[in-house]
């Protein structure tokens, strides 16, 4: 029994740090200046219209939420880390949409079995830290015949890089905390799916990102916005060669990414999946 606790304790433990390093920086404008257009891609990809429900996981300030919203669905959007939710309602209430908050955590999600019509993430529900557990939890809210459809950062595009440039400068994971970039693959979320869904259609595409002028202004902008890597210059901030390190590797990769001849632009990759329930 103690051990149960103890894991109990560890994952709530885990779960606090996880909200605590989204709230760090701005990931909206992350989101809304650097990726703006990636939610309206999942719902059109997923067919979403009127009288459909919408759950959109992990959904930021309403990364596929508001996208879903527009096209008329009813839509619920939910995260783990509800200091995102007040830049989602400013942005729902300039579109003209209305989405229901909620706080919720993508491995236990306070809905019923097969509430939705479609249950949809962008680049959210990957970051969530068991994988075959949000997995489960996406497939039990969707109805039957419903569609589930997923945009995640691959492991070989800029975002898995990034995150793989950062490892070495954190605290290892917990262990049973999955890497994230396992999302990308469509072998992996196609084991994690299993035989409950059927119609798997994965195709790989980029995302160009050309806000900044040369690496090191997007290095300064993600070391200031984006939870992640705010948590790992915090996590080294009293080592000052650390530091140095971390932004010199971050600068490179963004510079051995560049694909403009002229100027600076990066083409960021990732793995939309959509599938449908099985009936």
């Amino acid at each position: 029994m103690s051990g149960l606790i103890d894991t109990a304790d560890a994952d709530r433990s885990l779960k606090t740090k996880h909200r605590a390093m989204w709230a760090l920086g701005d990931y909206p404008s992350v989101a809304a200046e650097i990726i703006p257009d990636l939610g309206a891609r999942l719902v059109a990809a997923c067919g979403v219209g009127p009288r459909d429900r919408v759950l959109d996981v992990a959904s930021g300030s309403g990364n596929a939420a508001i996208p879903a919203a527009m096209a008329g669905a009813k839509v619920v959007a939910s995260d783990l880390t509800p200091a995102m939710f007040e830049a989602g309602r400013r942005q729902a209430a300039y579109c003209g949409v209305d989405i229901d908050w909620r706080e919720a955590d993508a491995e236990a999600l306070p809905f019923a079995d097969g509430d939705f019509d479609a249950v949809l993430s962008c680049v959210g529900v990957m970051f969530a830290p068991h994988h075959q557990t949000s997995a489960d939890e996406l497939i039990r809210v969707c109805r039957p015949g419903g569609r589930i459809g997923l945009v995640s950062w691959t492991p070989e595009g800029f975002v898995g890089q990034m995150l793989a440039t950062v490892k070495p400068y954190v605290p290892p994971p917990p262990a049973g905390a999955q890497s994230p970039s396992l999302w990308g693959d469509a072998d992996y979320v196609r084991r994690l799916l299993a035989d409950r869904v059927t119609d798997v259609r994965a195709t790989r595409q980029t995302v160009r990102v050309h806000r900044f002028a040369h690496p090191e202004e997007f290095r300064d902008y993600f070391k200031a916005r984006y939870g992640p890597i705010v948590a790992a210059y915090r996590g080294i901030a009293g080592d000052t060669e650390r530091v140095a390190s971390l932004d010199r590797d971050l600068a490179d990769l963004a510079r051995r990414s560049n694909r403009c001849d002229e100027g600076f632009c990066m083409d960021w990759e990732y793995l939309l999946l959509t599938a449908r329930t099985v009936e």
